[in-house]
């Protein structure tokens, strides 16, 4: 019965009401929320609780078992072996693909307010974020900066938006419905473009890969010399030729989907809204120095229990779901006093750093904590820092015009246009 744009104050009131931990019957599920670090840490810390929540199954035409859905020992054995795809000297080889996309973008900002005009910059945002991750996951140009890949920036849309009708609408959670309604049928038409794409990328790259090794080989690398770029697709095709019996085709297709879905639309709406913060406080955008700290955009996430869960003063049943709410959390004035500020002393308080390891978790936390948060702290600090070292950020908005929604990922419903000046 409830608008997206209402379940954030919603829950937060609930838990003002109700304490931090909330027992709901939600058509016929069980759920237990959680708003108490203490209590977060236990379910969080365990890999006995790291099945995700019924409500993820609506993901699965479109990301099957990759690494966001799976569970048990196939979570585990995937997790092991993607590990290494995201070490930090892993990540340095896609530094000069994120500073080009980086100065595309700021170049495209500056261009839009020549006229001294204010811009609405959230599509700006997206089709750098998704150039970026493109390029470094796929290894493919996207150009949707240039106005380039239009149908599958669409389809990416266009697939979201269906996955959250169906959320909202409980009459769709039944497959064969899902599959005859309107919104299911935009949404198979949306994953069968983003597969296809996918697939096709990957049999272009096992070619290259197999005319590489027909070749003469090639003598080795020099300790001076700079190693070849490789995207997370060049990645996981060397894991699928040392572990063949750990990892097919199939298993990369659904990596890849995963960390495309994963990865675009988390770090173009923390990156939105961080230079709309920006050109709203004119003061901390003089320090520009690379020094930011993200608030979370997936505003909740779920576990199921195979097994009882014993929390401080309650133990849970297996069959629950658990719910935690970053969003909420990160406001909870018990743990930080004036939680809307910008205050960065607070993390380099070293008595915080304790308080704060379960109470802050903008990637998840524990087991099951976000594989890819090195790279999108990256990308979005080059691209943040780029945008700051070559233009003032400036608003005539304020923040009551700012506007969201609880979906998937937090959506931004409305938000003051910016305007972006030259240095």
């Amino acid at each position: 019965m409830k608008r997206p744009r209402d379940l954030l104050p919603f829950f937060t009131e609930i838990f003002r009401n109700k304490g931090p931990i909330v027992h709901v019957n939600l058509t016929g599920r069980s759920y237990v929320l959680l708003n108490d670090p203490d209590d977060i840490k236990v379910l969080l810390s365990s890999t006995q609780y790291i099945n995700k929540g019924p409500e993820y199954e609506m993901l699965k035409p479109w990301l099957n078992d990759g690494l966001l859905l799976s569970s048990g020992l196939k979570w585990q054995n995937r997790r092991k072996l993607l590990t290494n795809t995201f070490h930090f000297k892993t990540l340095d080889m896609y530094n000069p693909s994120i500073n080009k996309h980086a100065k595309l973008f700021t170049e495209k900002l500056l261009e839009a307010c020549e006229d001294d005009k204010e811009i609405s910059i959230m599509e700006y945002v997206t089709l750098c974020s998704l150039d970026i991750i493109c390029e470094t996951i796929m290894g493919t140009e996207m150009n949707a900066q240039k106005g380039k890949s239009v149908e599958y920036a669409h389809s990416i849309k266009s697939a979201c938006r269906s996955v959250i009708d169906r959320v909202f609408k409980f009459w769709l959670w039944n497959d064969l419905i899902y599959r005859i309604s309107e919104s299911g049928r935009s949404f198979f038409k949306s994953i069968g473009v983003l597969h296809d794409f996918t697939d096709n990328v990957i049999k272009r790259k096992q070619l290259l890969l197999k005319k590489s090794e027909n070749q003469i080989v090639q003598p080795k690398r020099k300790p001076t010399e700079k190693r070849t770029a490789k995207s997370f697709l060049d990645l996981l095709l060397d894991v699928l030729n040392d572990n063949p019996d750990q990892m097919t085709i199939k298993d990369i297709r659904e990596e890849v989907d995963t960390f495309l879905f994963e990865g675009h639309d988390t770090s173009s709406i923390s990156m939105t809204m961080t230079l709309l913060l920006l050109a709203m406080h004119q003061d901390i955008q003089v320090i520009r120095r690379v020094l930011f700290f993200f608030r979370t955009f997936v505003p909740s996430f779920t576990r199921e229990l195979e097994t009882t869960l014993q929390l401080k003063n309650y133990s849970i049943p297996p069959m629950t779901t658990m719910a935690v709410f970053p969003y909420i959390l990160h406001r909870n004035e018990n743990i930080f006093k004036q939680p809307e500020d910008f205050i960065p002393e607070r993390f380099l308080d070293e008595d915080n750093k304790s308080k704060f390891l379960f109470s802050y978790i903008p990637f998840s936390a524990g087991a099951r904590n976000c594989i890819g948060q090195k790279y999108a702290m990256n990308q979005m600090k080059t691209v943040i820092s780029t945008v700051l070292r070559n233009a003032k950020i400036s608003s005539s908005g304020r923040k009551e015009d700012i506007k969201i929604s609880m979906q998937l990922l937090i959506r931004i419903e409305s938000l003051p246009k910016l305007k972006f000046c030259r240095l």
